[in-house]
């Protein structure tokens, strides 16, 4: 990441850190954030995956469904999803750093969950939704959004979140939820290095991340 190296030699503030950003960059952090003590969806690691691996997975998982994503990657890309009833080819493999996980039925009927924080305070929330016959919440494959007011016990889950990262100097975090079979919500991914912070829904996020700027000059 020279670019980041640049802005460090050069002592220009960044805000997130490159320091954030680089840890930010692989979703292996999120194995991380469990051993702080969060919960994220059971997740296989693997280096590539293969119709075996697919396979082995829905097993350990005890689910007919699972979903294949990359390492590193943003906005659903390069993403799969497989079922018993549609595996992949026998000689299919992902050809890249992956994650295997089951998939979670909750993400098309109750939607995937958005928290905003500004400076470690709660912003706003985000309800996002897929189309119909689809299972990505990215407008990409037709997803939309619409506001969202958490309840108590879901707000404590996602600032549970925030409370395990391993840095306290984040000038926003965006943390991406959904709710396990068990009710819980668990994270799908905390986003310290994205640029799309859901202004429609949070009127209030100008004003917020202005005073939260001001504040590191």
């Amino acid at each position: 990441m020279s670019k980041l190296e640049a802005l460090e030699e050069r002592g220009i503030l960044a805000c997130n850190p490159p320091t954030v950003v680089r840890w930010n960059a692989e979703k292996r952090y999120l194995r991380e954030l469990e051993r702080r003590g969060a919960a994220i969806v059971p997740t296989l690691w693997l280096d590539d995956a293969g119709h075996g691996d697919v396979a082995a997975a829905m097993e350990q998982f005890g689910t007919d469904r699972v979903v294949v994503k990359r390492q590193v990657g943003a906005g659903g890309l390069g993403q799969h999803s497989f079922s018993r009833d549609d595996m992949p080819a026998q000689d299919w493999r992902m050809g890249r750093p992956c994650m295997v996980q089951p998939f979670l039925p909750s993400v098309v009927e109750e939607g995937e969950y958005t928290f905003l924080f500004i400076d470690g305070e709660f912003s706003h929330g985000v309800l996002k939704r897929a189309a119909q016959g689809e299972y990505r919440i990215q407008s990409l494959y037709g997803g939309y959004e619409t506001d969202f007011t958490p309840s108590q016990a879901d707000l404590a889950g996602a600032e549970a979140i925030v409370a395990a990262l391993p840095f306290d100097d984040l000038l926003y975090c965006r943390i991406d939820m959904a709710r396990l079979p068990s009710g819980k919500l668990a994270v799908m991914e905390a986003e310290a290095i994205e640029p799309y912070l859901y202004p429609e829904q949070g009127p209030g996020l100008g004003a917020r991340l202005a005073k939260a700027i001001l504040a590191r000059l």
